[in-house]
């Protein structure tokens, strides 16, 4: 990977969010894990903040690499307007008023059935190489993509190891990503700012470019790039700062918390100029 476009020791502080940019802020896009959550756990701060936001006209929307499974259940139970998963393979939208999810995939059933046939082979092969590494908990519950666990579910592996994970995806032919606890893999030429797009165009009759002052993204780890090198206004939770060295893209700012407390600290600094 190449080095970062913005070295650690320039991100700026969040203070530096200027409040008239802020006040023109109408969609806020999110990872989730690292981001939202602390240590696992969506912290009653970070719940709270998306809450707020909600209620103050502002649309949440979580850009994650998490599964199918967990984002239908977080599109409609929580208070967010729609979300992208697998790192972009699809997005999710449940309408309140009609009682009806919207599901919009990169590609189709059979596709994504070809493509799961695929993976296993892989995921045989890095299983067999990268010792230490286990498939995802989450796996059962995924429709288009591969996630390695290397340290939800196991002990920590290294720097190193985490990345030969991603080489072997990308010798193989496929995409591959690092999170701050999984390296995921795909076939498709997709990720999760493609996807993003394809939101904007599909559910609010935009395309991204035109209306991208107007959002803020805030992640956390190497699959956040994209989307940091994207917009203008990017925020990375202090944590994001363990990344530095692999981060294709730096944020523009960053928090002085980690985590859902830092996703909290966003927040904050937006609702305050509205």
């Amino acid at each position: 990977m190449r080095a970062m476009e913005r070295q650690d020791n320039t991100l700026q502080p969040l203070s530096r969010f200027a409040a008239a940019d802020r006040g023109r802020i109408t969609h806020v896009l999110c990872d989730i894990d690292d981001t939202l959550t602390t240590d696992g756990i969506l912290v009653p701060e970070a719940y709270s903040a998306i809450a707020a936001l909600c209620d103050a006209g502002v649309g949440v929307i979580p850009i994650t690499g998490r599964p199918a499974g967990w984002c239908d259940h977080i599109a409609r139970m929580w208070p967010v307007d729609a979300l992208v998963g697998e790192n972009g393979a699809f997005f999710f939208r449940y309408d309140r008023n009609g009682k009806r999810m919207q599901r919009r995939y990169w590609k189709d059933k059979r596709e994504r059935a070809h493509d799961r046939e695929r993976l296993a082979a892989v995921r045989d092969y890095i299983l067999q190489q990268v010792p230490g590494c286990a498939v995802a908990a989450d796996q059962a519950y995924r429709e288009a993509d591969l996630a390695i666990d290397f340290c939800e579910d196991v002990a920590p592996l290294s720097r190193g190891q985490v990345q030969q994970i991603q080489r072997l995806f990308e010798e193989r032919g496929a995409h591959a990503k690092i999170s701050s606890i999984h390296v995921n893999g795909w076939f498709g030429d997709y990720d999760k700012l493609s996807m993003t797009r394809v939101l904007f165009r599909e559910v609010y009759g935009h395309e991204l470019e035109a209306v991208s002052s107007t959002v803020v993204f805030c992640g956390d780890s190497p699959n956040d790039a994209p989307m940091f090198g994207y917009f203008r206004h990017s925020v990375g939770v202090a944590n994001v700062r363990q990344f530095t060295d692999i981060l294709d893209a730096a944020p523009a700012y960053v928090t002085k918390s980690d985590g859902g407390r830092g996703f909290a600290e966003l927040a904050a600094a937006l609702l305050a100029v509205r």
